[in-house]
């Protein structure tokens, strides 16, 4: 199995290698390759945070993968001014078994008509620009599964999300053993009010705050 992540620049960081960690202890279990980048922009993109990588790949190669995971950043909203940007993510999804959008990767997903009658989430801070969007039934949780479609909430969601597809797609006797080798068993602690006194919280972290 081939799963690849898009990149481009301004990418966020963790949306992209915290399931890249995951899918690389996949691979280390020989059940997929090594993940790869494919680059919707510039090979050598910067992320948001000032991270610099490397592309394997350029989306105008036409390799398409099982699975392609879409991750947010600010980049995103240029990266689906491209029509063939747009195009690519089209036929991926008509070829591959699954595509995953981390946090505003829905901005590349909605744009390519992928989130079109499905239910599907995003980062909470750009939920009311989803629900714009009356063709897609918008899900305020932490990721959500609808037919080859995943999406996730912001940022650290999306291991969430990855881990469920690992399980989802293989066992969960698998997503167990990468949870462990990741040790990933995230902190419930919560600190201080930002979360209680923010009004536009998704409905997940309301009810984890309360």
């Amino acid at each position: 199995m081939k799963i690849y992540f898009a990149i481009f620049d301004k990418v966020e960081e963790l949306d992209l290698v915290g399931s890249w960690e995951l899918i690389g202890l996949l691979a280390e279990m020989k059940l997929c390759e090594p993940p790869k980048l494919i680059s919707l922009n510039s090979m050598n993109p910067s992320g948001e945070h000032g991270m610099r990588f490397n592309a394997d790949i350029h989306f105008t190669e036409n390799i398409f993968p099982d699975v392609l995971i879409v991750p947010g950043g600010s980049g995103a909203r240029l990266a689906m001014e491209d029509p063939d940007v747009i195009q690519y993510l089209k036929e991926t999804s008509s070829q591959s078994h699954s595509i995953l959008s981390i946090c505003t990767g829905m901005y590349l997903m909605q744009r390519a008509g992928l989130f079109a009658n499905k239910k599907a989430t995003t980062h909470w801070a750009f939920l009311d620009e989803l629900k714009q969007d009356t063709s897609v039934e918008v899900i305020e949780e932490r990721y959500i599964k609808d037919g080859n479609i995943w999406s996730s909430a912001g940022v650290s969601a999306g291991m969430d999300m990855t881990l469920a597809f690992v399980a989802d797609y293989f066992d969960e006797a698998v997503a167990s053993e990468i949870q462990l080798n990741a040790e990933y068993f995230p902190s419930p602690k919560i600190y201080g009010d930002a979360a209680v006194s923010n009004s536009k919280v998704s409905k997940y972290i309301k009810k984890a705050v309360e």
